[in-house]
């Protein structure tokens, strides 16, 4: 493990360099992902451990699609390298935010996970506060701040008192020691249900996209909402007895909530804003089915997590790449796009279909494997699960149809149907979410 990090830590002078740092920054994204790739075990056993550090099958894909969507944060946003905008302060910090998410995911300690957890929001802040476009990028970075932090505080106090009571805080050591207070239950999971986020914790989430550069809105997307997930599946480990008796409260808000941010997206006009509240609505699934705390919504809860991460990002990518051109994301500008950018209706479609669970995509999947664990948790879900998957239709070709056909604006004047660096970068999102269905099987190996 130590030295994939190594790797990480001499990327950074790079990033310094006079003469092409960018896109040697980006080629070791790339190589660092194929190296990983040759790591994978199919057993779930845990491999490269040392100095605190380790991966089982659970940690790898999230530390995969950390690396993968470097490489494709950084070239989404060859916009900063062309005017020279703080170019290398920017590849600076990318690499340092991937590097702390390395260590989130692979840390064996639960406090160092904790501190590895929150540092990950420092980068985050500093990407939005920099390249962010709005003048009220101040308050969506305050929103996300005060958001996670207010909910981070009480996990840490129950990992110290939990440390008090079994003086042990090593995940490999800790099944079987129940936590049965149901405030400390409480306190360890809330810090993961606003980072996921929770319906009624939701709203950083919407205004931090909004405000974000499209580098701050794919790793939002991709990699830190999964961060919630991630440490809801480690947690689950010390408080079985609790979830079974009170996991209800949350499996209810996030079935309600997952069909009103539905509705919601169904009016939105902001093309990045519908995205935002599309991911609210998706990871209310994740959330219902991982609370069930059965093998089908464990499973499933993480490949909607790796599937929701590929798609979600590649329909911000689409967005902005409409937003360079017009230079607004608003659905009533953006019209007729199908005439402008033939080309580019390709990806919406492809990216849509996806988003909306159509064949053959990875989400297929992992929506049919979470519908399964919730309704065979309560056949009473299925109402709320129904509309959910209607609506989930609903708001995706609405995003089509809206963006793609009818007349165009009269007052764009320029365009251009896109680059081959603008294919290749959707190409890179669209076809690992695609083909990683041929091997659904592993993200049920890692429950073993």
């Amino acid at each position: 493990m130590l030295k994939y990090l190594i790797m990480m830590v001499f990327m950074i002078p790079i990033c310094f360099l006079k003469k092409g740092s960018w896109l040697l920054v980006q080629l070791m994204m790339f190589i660092l992902s194929f190296l990983f790739m040759s790591e994978l075990s199919v057993s779930n056993e845990m491999c490269l451990v040392g100095y605190g550090f380790g991966i089982d099958l659970l940690s790898y894909g999230l530390i995969l699609l950390s690396y993968w969507l470097g490489g494709l944060m950084i070239m989404s946003s060859s916009g900063i390298h062309f005017i020279r905008y703080f170019d290398n302060v920017f590849l600076m910090i990318v690499s340092i935010l991937i590097m702390m998410l390395l260590c989130t995911f692979s840390s064996l300690n639960m406090l160092m996970f904790y501190i590895f957890f929150e540092s990950s929001l420092i980068p985050t802040l500093l990407l939005i506060l920099g390249w962010g476009y709005q003048p009220e990028r101040i308050q969506a970075g305050i929103y996300l701040f005060f958001y996670t932090l207010v909910a981070s505080l009480p996990l840490l106090v129950s990992l110290l008192v939990f440390y008090g009571e079994v003086n042990i805080l090593s995940f490999g050591f800790v099944y079987g020691l129940e936590v049965n207070n149901m405030w400390m239950y409480m306190f360890m999971i809330v810090a993961f249900l606003v980072k996921m986020p929770m319906f009624l914790v939701h709203l950083w989430l919407p205004k931090a996209h909004v405000e974000a550069p499209i580098s701050g809105s794919m790793v939002l997307a991709g990699i830190l909402l999964k961060l919630g997930g991630y440490g809801l599946l480690r947690m689950f480990k010390v408080m079985l007895n609790c979830c079974v008796n009170y996991n209800y409260i949350w499996i209810s808000v996030s079935l309600i909530g997952g069909f009103l941010v539905s509705l919601l997206c169904l009016r939105q006009v902001d093309i990045k804003s519908l995205i935002a509240y599309s991911s609210v609505s998706h990871m209310g699934i994740a959330l219902c089915g991982m609370m069930t705390v059965n093998m089908w919504g464990l499973c499933g809860g993480y490949m909607m997590m790796i599937s929701h991460g590929l798609c979600s990002s590649g329909l911000f990518c689409l967005s902005n790449i409409s937003y360079e051109r017009l230079g607004s994301r608003s659905l009533l500008i953006s019209k007729g796009m199908m005439s402008l950018m033939p080309s580019m209706s390709l990806w919406w479609f492809l990216l849509v279909s996806s988003n909306m669970a159509a064949p053959p995509s990875l989400n297929l999947i992992s929506e049919i494997s979470l519908i399964n664990s919730v309704i065979g948790w309560s056949i009473t879900t299925m109402i709320m699960i129904m509309l959910i998957s209607f609506f989930s239709a609903a708001y995706s070709l609405y995003l089509y149809s809206y963006s793609q056909h009818g007349k165009y604006y009269s007052g764009i004047y320029c365009y251009s149907s896109g680059v081959v660096r603008e294919f290749h970068l959707l190409f890179l999102h669209w076809f690992p979410l695609n083909v990683l269905v041929l091997i659904s099987g592993v993200f049920f190996d890692w429950i073993f």
